[in-house]
């Protein structure tokens, strides 16, 4: 048996390719586990190569045309929206004049609600119609449906030579189905089930004749199930009220670990509760825990990078999804060296995938794991995780996985012994920058020329020495002092060299990063505020990234783009070069609190929350265009940016912390704020639910900018808050 001749693919640096944009179409997302589904706002799935929409499941278009036809039409569009849960979407509809065939009917007499939500791998729908006019109706309504078998990268731009082979339909009286058997030899599968049965059924089409009396009403119920989801026995009707109970069910338990935030700004508290539930729609259950998938439609799969930053947003208010995280990464930590995936003994996760195209290596991404801040991260974030819940059974089970993360770092991340961590791709196809700015024209000098590699970015060089003064604390905890000793001078040396490599006075900041030759990337990016996360930078050069940061160069009134204007490199409409990302600006502002920079913070926080007031659902996608903010006019959007996307989600949750001064003593069981300083649009802010182990704590922050109160409202078991002002 001869292996299959794997087709070549088009793809630069796996760009994701931008025929249509995203924002014209305004989409609606629902996931639950590994499937997703992006329709439009009528609930439908339209064919078309440029088109994103679709069920998706384990990388896979499950279902390419879901469409509602009523009288050979389509009906006109209500009002769509999800719930705040995002358990369910719902649009509600109306028909059109409807002439010919037999039929006359004025518009608006039929209205017409599509409910639909996702459950262990199925998408369920129902549609409801009730007749408004005065006589009854004798309707057509149709369900065009199809299904490509398209890989994600291939929706994403990707070109194939040869693809898999489709099978002839199933057909019974109420369900059809539609299969692939793909070039790695899978069998996919797609099941439409429908009650009542259709009039007609073909391989393409589902058609009712409903007999709709005055006033009368009918219900059609429809399920799209993949590969191997439940095939549940009995009336559909019944599968669909059990399953969304539990899809609904599922959402509450999961979100209800989360501090809850109200405050005395509406819009906010509907931008905060969008954040939550958006976060928790993305978060998987796996065997080692909650892991949050990074983002739809492009990235709803387990990252690295992206789960672990995300944690750290969210430590404050659900330590349960940073333990997920960990113990998620720790089971598929690299034990090897492969070249093809990027891999070494002791490396972290980059990405996971379970397309066709992944496993015949058409993408390197079946598990791959080229990223270079993956691996220190995962070391921080073990660390602050024993910090916020004083957990030590965690690093301790860990601590394997830590000493393997530190050997990554100090032997394959610094081949040449210089002290720093770089990346050089061992794999063409994989990715030629591997921070999290991987464009292929994100590092760049001060001329505007690319740098090669090996490549030391800024931001990893302080992950580093946070991940090894975080290694320290827990060695010391775990009772290994000499080991702890050891980790803080590395920690203490590796600071002095950063300082003295990559500040660069001609732009009164840290360098991007040190090329191949050693020569600074002397460019004001983002990347430097991210040096104040972990208190790598000095404070009086932390004050200098800071007011760099918020000056016009940087600051566009939405939040701090990428790459300043002045560059040579900066466009407000690229990915990496001058864009607004919510989750950096998170982690700058994050970095502002550390060096007490909370005023800077606020600025942040009133950025991208005024943002939210112009945005969809006060969902703060993946990134904006860092255009600078006009008088009365929302942001640019950017047009193949993720919505939602975790690490977005966690955003404003993150930078209100900041602003806050928001910590945890543990061996004290007290809440700390630290000079809080309240944004310009709050007066109040309420924290519910804030806990350390089993005991939780509400508390209510009220007053004007620096000057603030704080009353405890409630607590149960041995918990405490205090404030410094």
């Amino acid at each position: 048996m001869h292996a299959p001749t794997v087709p070549e693919v088009s793809v630069e640096d796996y760009a994701i390719a931008a025929p249509a944009s995203l924002q014209q179409r305004r989409s609606r997302t629902l996931k639950h586990g590994d499937m997703f589904g992006v329709f439009d706002r009528n609930g439908d799935i339209l064919a078309g190569e440029a088109l994103a929409e679709g069920v998706y499941y384990r990388d896979t278009r499950h279902l390419s045309r879901l469409e509602l036809l009523i009288g050979g039409g389509r009906p006109m569009l209500l009002s769509s929206s999800t719930r705040d849960d995002n358990a369910t979407l719902t649009c509600d509809l109306t028909n059109p004049d409807l002439r010919g065939q037999g039929v006359t009917l004025d518009h608006d007499l039929i209205h017409i609600r599509r409910s639909k939500f996702l459950w262990a791998g199925s998408c369920y729908e129902r549609i409801a119609l009730r007749n408004f006019s005065d006589r009854a109706c004798q309707l057509n309504l149709e369900l065009a449906f199809g299904a490509d078998f398209a890989d994600l990268f291939e929706v994403r731009g990707s070109r194939r030579s040869q693809r898999g082979t489709p099978h002839v339909p199933g057909l019974s009286e109420d369900q059809v189905v539609l299969a692939y058997t793909g070039l790695d030899g899978c069998k996919r599968s797609t099941t439409l089930r429908f009650e009542p049965a259709p009039d007609r059924l073909d391989q393409h089409r589902a058609s009712f004749s409903l007999l709709l009396p005055a006033g009368g009403r009918s219900v059609v119920y429809v399920e799209v199930r993949c590969d191997d989801g439940p095939h549940r026995q009995g009336r559909l009707s019944e599968t669909y009220l059990s399953a969304m109970l539990q899809a609904r069910r599922a959402l509450r338990r999961a979100s209800s670990r989360a501090a809850s935030i109200a405050t005395s700004n509406e819009i906010l508290n509907e931008a905060a509760r969008r954040s939550i539930c958006d976060l928790y729609m993305l978060i998987t259950d796996t065997a080692q825990g909650p892991y949050p998938y990074a983002g739809i439609p492009w990235f709803s799969t387990a990252f690295g990078r992206d789960a672990l930053i995300t944690a750290l947003q969210t430590l404050w208010m659900d330590p349960a999804i940073a333990r997920g995280v960990l113990f998620y990464l720790a089971a598929n930590q690299a034990t090897t060296t492969d070249e093809s995936a990027d891999a070494e003994p002791g490396k972290i996760l980059h990405e996971v995938r379970q397309g066709e195209m992944a496993e015949l290596g058409e993408v390197p991404f079946r598990r791959y794991y080229g990223s270079v801040d993956a691996t220190p991260l995962f070391v921080l974030l073990a660390g602050a995780y024993l910090d916020r819940t004083g957990d030590l059974s965690v690093p301790r089970r860990l601590w394997k996985h830590i000493e393997a993360a530190l050997g990554w770092i100090d032997r394959y991340g610094d081949r040449d012994g210089d002290g720093f961590v770089e990346y050089h791709r061992m794999n063409e196809k994989g990715l030629a920058n591997q921070g999290w700015k991987d464009s292929h024209d994100s590092v760049f000098h001060a001329d505007g020329s690319l740098a090669q590699g090996p490549i030391a970015l800024c931001e990893v060089q302080a992950y580093v020495y946070g991940a090894k003064r975080a290694a320290a604390r827990m060695a010391a905890e775990l009772g290994m002092e000499g080991r702890a000793e050891t980790l803080l001078f590395e920690a203490l040396r590796l600071r002095e060299r950063i300082e003295q490599s990559f500040w660069c006075e001609e732009i009164d900041s840290y360098a991007l990063a040190l090329d191949g030759d050693k020569r600074p990337c002397a460019v004001r990016a983002s990347n430097a505020g991210h040096m104040l996360l972990t208190e790598c930078a000095r404070p009086e050069r932390a004050q200098a990234v800071g007011r760099q940061l918020m000056s016009s160069r940087f600051f566009s009134g939405w939040g701090v783009r990428t790459v300043a204007s002045s560059e040579r490199r900066y466009n407000p409409m690229s990915y990496h070069n001058g864009s607004v990302w919510p989750h950096d600006n998170a982690l700058i502002a994050m970095g502002f609190g550390r060096y007490g920079l909370r005023t800077e913070a606020a600025r942040i926080f009133e950025g991208l929350f005024d943002a939210c007031a112009y945005i969809d659902l006060r969902r703060l996608p993946e990134l904006v265009c860092g255009f600078p903010r006009r008088r009365a006019q929302g942001p640019t959007f950017y047009p193949v940016a993720c919505a939602p996307q975790a690490w977005s989600a966690a955003t404003l949750p993150a930078v209100l912390q900041s602003c806050l001064g928001l910590g945890f003593d543990t061996a004290g069981r007290t809440v700390f704020f630290d000079r809080p300083v309240l944004p310009g649009s709050l007066q109040e802010v309420v924290l519910r639910g804030i806990t350390i182990g089993m005991s939780r704590i509400d508390v209510a922050l009220r007053g004007k900018g620096s000057e603030v109160g704080m009353t405890v409202l409630s607590r149960s078991g041995d918990i405490r808050a205090t404030m410094t002002s």
